[in-house]
């Protein structure tokens, strides 16, 4: 064969692989007809060849609104993803996704492995997942949530008396109470971080979240495998992020680890439970590292957002705030007029306060979409045949709309009786086996802080707001303006008081 034969075919070639790979991602071309006959999926928006619905999900994930999940606009004949139904199909890259409108995690390089060191518990394929959840569920469930209790109540005093120095920083404050609760339950001590090191923290939270399926790479996984390590060129820059957010977890763990080793550790999850040599805990030191720090990330960060958002609510919706603290101050006033914080022994008294939380996490969805699962072998259901590796995404604003007046901010919808019961029927922490396993204390971590601060504080927009426009990314300035004043001279005097008292005894 000569050399022109040569490079005529090879050109060839090339060619004919370009065009069946276009002809086999093309929406409802031939090929991909046929490669799809063991498969009935639901329906979904069309997408570009090879790469789907990608960039659509990308684009409006990076305008912060998600508008594929609820808003027109981002997809082609300007509809929303529930026009297609309780279940819509996104092709992403290599992926299929079945987003559930009205389970195994896939192959994620870059936020799974890179960014994480394959370690984070959120992400990790079940195998390696079952014994960071085993161990989980001696730290967030059971009778240790009245102890987690007194403990809430206590860091929320720090905050209330931070909403009286600087009202203005009232979102950093909330980040504050959020992680000395965590802390306090994870690591056994009081939160004594800098503020640079706290910066350092959640700037790892931020970048886990937001390099979740931020590269190409993580939606076609294959390439992980099929490219050389020397040749692929995404590596250095996620590498270096995830070796930034391994040292910040390490200089966080190292001194429990040590105080758990020398015997002068304090009660926490870390000494009574991870490192415990009766709970023969089957990870290794980095994996338990892992476990501890990413659960302070996660929950404190997501508990910062619900936080941030029910403020959205009460300057948006003042009426459903007044109703509250009409709630709160038949229970919190005594008859001499004398005042008293709202805490968990009050939470049966104030139904309207334990709805408000589950409406928060309704209203503006902190999580839009959950961490998708793919299936390990094929599935039928209802109809569709849906081949294994397909993975699911609970669409969890959509859901959050399907009630009446989904844009109202109203705590009442949710006074059936079971108000109390965070999880019922609200998929703000995911469901199954994979459901968010401290969602008990994330409520009454939030039930804590707005039962006080709606008690103790006057909230009103300081200029224009938009509820769809949370800014949750906006760490170190306000995300929306805000006016905090204290109620009353009386609640300020208690604030102090309080506060005074938890220090004299901790």
């Amino acid at each position: 064969m000569t050399q022109l034969s040569i490079e005529t075919f090879v050109v060839f070639t090339a060619f004919g692989l370009l065009w069946l790979s276009y002809e086999y991602f093309r929406p409802g071309s031939i090929l991909s007809r046929f490669a799809s006959m063991r498969s009935k999926l639901p329906p979904g928006p069309p997408g570009l060849p090879i790469f789907g619905n990608m960039f659509q999900f990308t684009r409006a994930r990076d305008a912060g609104l998600w508008g594929p999940f609820v808003s027109p606009g981002f997809l082609p004949s300007a509809a929303s993803l529930r026009q297609y139904g309780p279940m819509t199909t996104l092709h992403m890259g290599f992926q299929t996704w079945v987003v559930l409108n009205g389970p195994e995690r896939p192959d994620m390089p870059i936020a799974g492995d890179l960014v994480s060191h394959g370690l984070r518990t959120v992400i990790r394929p079940t195998a390696a997942w079952t014994e960071g959840r085993r161990v989980m569920h001696h730290l967030l469930s059971g009778s240790v949530l009245r102890i987690y209790g007194n403990w809430q109540e206590i860091e929320s005093l720090q905050m209330l008396s931070a909403y009286l120095r600087e009202p203005k920083h009232w979102y950093a404050h909330h980040y504050r109470y959020s992680i000395a609760v965590l802390y306090r339950l994870v690591m056994g001590e009081n939160l004594s971080k800098t503020q640079d090191e706290l910066n350092d923290y959640q700037k790892v939270t931020m970048e886990i979240t937001l390099s979740s399926l931020n590269s190409m790479v993580d939606f076609f996984p294959r390439l992980d495998r099929w490219i050389p390590i020397y040749l692929q060129w995404w590596r250095p820059y996620w590498a270096k992020m995830g070796d930034f957010h391994h040292s910040v977890f390490k200089s966080w763990w190292d001194p429990i680890r040590d105080a758990v080793r020398q015997g002068t550790a304090n009660p926490g999850f870390v000494r009574d439970t991870l490192l415990h040599p009766d709970m023969r805990y089957k990870g290794t030191e980095e994996e338990a590292m892992y476990l501890a720090t990413s659960v302070i990330a996660a929950g404190s960060d997501n508990t910062r957002m619900a936080l941030n958002t029910f403020i959205m609510a009460m300057i948006s919706h003042p009426e459903t705030m007044a109703r509250a603290r009409q709630q709160l101050d038949a229970v919190c006033i005594n008859e001499d007029g004398t005042l008293r914080l709202p805490g968990m022994a009050d939470f049966d008294r104030l139904p309207y306060l334990a709805a408000m939380v589950k409406e928060v996490l309704r209203w503006r969805p902190t999580t839009p979409v959950t961490p998708q699962h793919q299936l390990t072998e094929d599935l039928e259901y209802e109809g569709y045949r849906f081949p294994k590796g397909t993975c699911f995404v609970v669409n969890g604003i959509a859901l959050g709309q399907v009630c009446d007046n989904p844009d109202q901010f109203d705590p009442s919808r949710w006074l059936d009786g079971n108000e109390g019961n965070i999880v019922h029927n609200l998929w703000a922490f995911g469901g199954g086996r994979r459901i968010c396993v401290g969602y008990r204390v994330a409520q009454q971590a939030l039930y804590v802080a707005i039962a006080r601060i709606i008690f103790c504080f006057d909230l009103c927009a300081d200029g224009p707001i938009d509820t769809r426009k949370l800014n949750h990314f906006h760490i170190h300035n306000e995300p929306f303006p805000v006016r905090v004043t204290v109620r009353s001279a009386k609640h300020e005097f208690l604030i102090k008081e309080e506060a005074e008292k938890a220090s004299t005894a901790f």
